[in-house]
């Protein structure tokens, strides 16, 4: 619980109206255990309160405003564009042109479909996986995210997994298999025994939702030979990770290509957008209407408007080299404050996306994230946020362009101040 000292009155207030027309406060239950803190503006790294308080922002919303708030090129493209209309219920050249130069950045896919969440894009990438291969089963992996429809989303259950909600169907799981991450074995053997009724093998290419965790060297390289050789699509699940580790993507960093792949987050500098790519012969199945992918707002003035601009920035005016300086900077100081303060602190992960929790562990998947002392960050969290730094809960720290200098001074003091008072 919140032990923050500076008054949030006003905060107080609009919390209060807002829980009388709205479930718990809060319109996603992401934000359903975090501070009802109230925002009136944010700029570049920064978030203001409606009670005058300043946050340095390693949240992002989420992870989406990796240009950082309100970037002035991207609002300004996007203001241009609607002021001749935003939905047309036909086709516009802006989407053309965004179209194009997603898969111009991306490099590997040939054809693209625009959507609105990222949720919506693993559905249609499963839908699509069915329809080419005649099969049911998904293979998934332990601690991945894929969204929070019945069909994907899944908590730790015993020894398994399973529903992670009230009104969730378990037979809605009945066509996934869940395996360890970062195991080829294992994946070698699940589609050994059963390989011709499985449609596709799902993952985020770098486990980043939990744990920012790496593929082990040689992994995806032998996940692709295996769903090659077993007539399986490969999707990876690039919602966090396209456009954030380079301009490639995860694909890009590490060299090896998906069958399809969904994105959102980075692609649109904070416009809810987000894409599925992949080879045309398999995405082309949309376009003759044998498999269905619908949406009234695909595609629309806006959204595209926000990806052409945003990919445009990435594009001339690369912010990579500066976040991959800042955020090495700031995992440095992080373990050093550990060291100072006699804590066993772990930051470790990506320049653009870490994971600090507490303890000392060979983190490759999601059950050896669980050495980790995750509660006691999680207490800690709470703490930084009291003291000005805006983090998520789980652990995961994202850098955007807008992160320098000054951010790493205050991140670094205010994590200090939380380790002396929290100790």
């Amino acid at each position: 619980m919140s032990t923050d000292a500076r008054p949030h009155v006003r905060s107080h207030e609009l919390h209060q109206r807002a829980s009388r027309c709205t479930p718990g406060g809060v319109h996603s239950n992401v934000r359903l255990p975090g501070p009802r803190i109230f925002f009136e503006r944010a700029d570049g790294a920064w978030l203001r309160s409606v009670d005058g308080h300043d946050y340095v922002d390693y949240l992002l919303g989420q992870g989406p405003n990796f240009l950082g708030h309100a970037p002035a090129a991207v609002l300004a493209a996007v203001n241009d564009a609607c002021q001749d209309g935003v939905i047309f219920g036909g086709q516009h050249e802006i989407e053309v042109q965004a179209a194009e130069l997603v898969c111009e950045t991306l490099g590997w896919p040939d054809m693209v479909r625009f959507g609105v969440s990222g949720t919506e894009a693993v559905q249609a990438a499963f839908r699509l996986a069915r329809a080419v291969t005649g099969r049911t089963k998904i293979i998934r992996f332990e601690g991945h995210y894929h969204g929070w429809l019945d069909n994907v989303l899944m908590a730790p259950d015993g020894d398994g997994w399973g529903t992670a909600s009230a009104g969730q169907l378990a037979s809605h799981l009945d066509d996934v298999v869940v395996l360890p991450w970062n195991d080829a074995d294992r994946l070698a053997d699940a589609l050994a025994s059963g390989g011709d009724q499985v449609a596709a093998v799902i993952m985020e290419p770098v486990m980043i939702n939990a744990g920012v965790i790496e593929p082990l060297p040689g992994y995806l390289e032998r996940v692709r030979e295996l769903c090659t050789l077993h007539g399986v699509v490969l999707i990876f699940d690039e919602v966090l990770s396209g456009f954030r580790l380079g301009l490639g993507g995860a694909a890009g960093r590490y060299g090896v290509a998906p069958d399809l792949a969904t994105y959102a987050k980075a692609l649109a500098a904070g416009w809810p957008v987000a894409a599925l790519a992949g080879r045309a012969d398999l995405m082309e199945r949309f376009g003759t209407g044998e498999v269905n992918h619908s949406g009234t707002f695909n595609g629309s003035v806006v959204a595209t408007a926000a990806v052409k601009a945003s990919l445009e920035r990435l594009r001339d005016d690369p912010p990579y080299a500066a976040i991959e300086e800042h955020g090495t900077a700031l995992m440095a100081g992080i373990r050093e404050l550990g060291e100072t303060h006699g804590v066993p602190l772990r930051a470790a992960g990506l320049a653009a996306a870490f994971h600090v929790s507490f303890g000392d562990a060979d983190v490759v998947d999601y059950r050896s994230l669980q050495r980790l002392d995750l509660a006691r960050y999680e207490q800690f969290a709470d703490k930084l946020i009291d003291n000005g730094v805006w983090v998520a809960p789980r652990g995961v720290w994202y850098v955007s362009a807008c992160h320098g200098p000054a951010e790493l001074d205050a991140a670094l003091t205010r994590f200090g101040k939380t380790l002396a008072e929290w100790l």
